[in-house]
């Protein structure tokens, strides 16, 4: 299962522009890989968004705040029991 995330601001990364960023549910890997994570809680937010987008962290880097924050909600709904 997947969620697809409609970016306000294009990524523009590597020479391909993305308007939607794709995000794989998470796993408890995921999380302990999170945690496993140096830096504070945005290098890891950036870590495990990169990780669940697969793409890389860089890129997850150039998102527009605006954006960072919304894919940050949706990562955040994962672990909210519907």
């Amino acid at each position: 299962m997947t969620t697809i995330i409609n970016l306000t601001y294009p990524l523009d990364y590597a020479g391909k522009v993305y308007h939607t960023l794709t995000l794989r549910r998470m796993t408890a890997r995921d999380l302990k890989r999170m945690d496993m994570t140096s830096g504070g809680d945005i290098a890891k937010a950036i870590d495990l968004v990169a990780n669940l987008s697969e793409l890389p962290p860089e890129a997850i880097e150039a998102l527009d705040a605006i954006d960072f924050q919304q894919v940050n909600e949706a990562v955040a709904s994962f672990l909210v029991r519907t």
